[in-house]
């Protein structure tokens, strides 16, 4: 027995004794109303599952258009009920317009037992898929939320950092493909969220991919997806990134860091707006909002043969540049007291203040690593405080040292993160131009900057 829940409304009573006694051996709740008008006022009607709704209650009218009044009724009042018609009286037409208005089926009397049973259970089942429907609907704008929901937040009002946001509010309304550049630390992908939240995709996901994480024999499954047994690992089918974020915006970071054979591929895609994913042979097609963003040259990568002018033109019709830390004046004191309050917070260390003296030692320093640096050495004071006044002591701020083969790294590791910091000085910080110089592969030496990094 199903637990459905049947209401069967129809002015003449031995219909519905005849329905009741036929539905109730197949379904665990089975009511009857006996006049129409009753709906408006029937509890839990949400709760209905299934309908059977006779289309003529007034004696003397076959035109139906009670039963649609009725229909529509039920339908303001509960959307993903089933409704079954019911009438003596058969006219294509009639059952046309009853299904365009929501209807779910459409059934003549006298009725086959067998056929109505068919009838009625065809139209639970639609019931039920309408609901599972809504509910991952649901889900997947929970889970939309979830993912776009970044706690951090653009912070400053200088001169420099306002014409970058009146710049983004211009361009975030449209689609073009942007390219942000800026310093290691700026906040591009705080700008990237921003082009987002600010866009008509703003409900669906924002995708973000670090490119220079990827090696080149992984690239195409994580951006455009593998069948199940394209290679080795592949135990499933899986979408790549680009259709992750179908409807949404993909933001590709660290692009300075793609190979040659990688950038051909991308710009395929790019150009194309579809994928094919590995072990397949079939175009998928989508619809992303593409920003990228990196710390190299492009311009100047492309004039050395490292990066596709093709593609350069691609992902730039429209480019943004991050100012550094150094040039947002104003903003450094702002931001430090945005982290203050954070980490104060983060780790119960209330009522926190920089004095005048620590403030004038954050203000002259030239912050290298921008933002990222400024809140890991905010993050460090407010750990170990141990009072309620941040005094200069508390900020351990270092330039790095310039070194030199003649002053010389007295390590393995120092040797090691210099050759690699000249490498990537060289090359306007292209992981690929710097890890051929060195002779590693670019995946050795991006993870060997992660590990200097920590």
């Amino acid at each position: 027995m199903t637990n459905a829940k049947i209401l069967v409304i129809d002015d003449n009573k031995s219909v519905l004794s005849a329905l009741e006694i036929l539905l109730q051996f197949e379904y665990k709740s089975v009511q009857t109303l006996f006049n129409p008008n009753q709906i408006s006022s029937f509890p839990d009607i949400k709760e209905i599952d299934i309908v059977l709704l006779d289309m003529n209650f007034s004696a003397g009218v076959n035109t139906g258009n009670e039963g649609l009044f009725w229909l529509n009724e039920i339908k303001k009042k509960s959307p993903h009920t089933s409704v079954i018609m019911m009438t003596a009286y058969g006219a294509v037409d009639l059952a046309v317009r009853a299904l365009k208005q929501g209807a779910s089926d459409f059934v003549l009397k006298p009725w086959n037992n067998e056929r109505l049973l068919t009838t009625v259970k065809s139209a639970y089942e639609l019931r039920k898929s309408k609901q599972e429907i809504h509910q991952l609907k649901k889900k997947e704008s929970s889970l939309k939320q979830l993912i776009n929901d970044d706690k951090n937040h653009i912070v400053g009002n200088s001169k420099a950092l306002t014409s970058v946001l009146d710049l983004v509010q211009k361009v975030a309304k449209t689609d073009v493909n942007v390219l942000i550049t800026g310093e290691n630390g700026t906040g591009k992908e705080l700008i990237a969220r921003e082009l987002h939240r600010l866009s008509s995709r703003k409900d669906e996901v924002f995708i973000n991919v670090d490119m220079g994480s990827i090696s080149d024999s992984l690239f195409e499954s994580e951006l455009f997806g593998h069948l199940k047994g394209a290679f080795t690992d592949a135990k499933d089918d899986r979408a790549g990134k680009f259709e992750a974020a179908n409807q949404g915006s993909l933001f590709l970071d660290e692009m300075g860091n793609l190979s040659l054979q990688t950038q051909a591929k991308l710009l395929s895609a790019i150009q194309n707006k579809a994928v094919v994913r590995v072990g397949s042979n079939k175009l998928i097609s989508v619809d992303i909002r593409l920003i990228c963003a990196t710390n190299c040259n492009l311009n100047q990568m492309v004039a050395d043969g490292l990066f596709r002018e093709d593609l350069l033109y691609r992902i730039n019709t429209i480019h943004i540049e991050v100012p550094p830390l150094r040039e947002r004046e104003g903003d450094i004191l702002i931001l430090a007291d945005f982290f203050l309050k954070r980490f104060a917070g983060k780790y119960d260390k209330q009522g926190l203040r920089i004095n005048n003296l620590a403030q004038e030692k954050l203000m002259e320093y030239q912050w290298p690593g921008n933002i990222r640096e400024l809140q890991h050495t905010m993050e460090r004071a407010v750990i170990l405080s141990e009072g309620n006044v941040l005094k200069p002591s508390n900020f351990l701020l270092h330039s790095k040292p310039s070194q030199s083969f003649d002053s010389g790294p007295t390590t393995l590791d120092e040797m090691e993160h210099f050759m690699i910091s000249k490498a990537l000085d060289l090359h306007n910080g292209n992981y690929s131009a710097a890890a051929e110089q060195l002779g590693v592969s670019r995946q050795t030496l991006y993870n060997k900057m992660k590990k200097l990094k920590k």
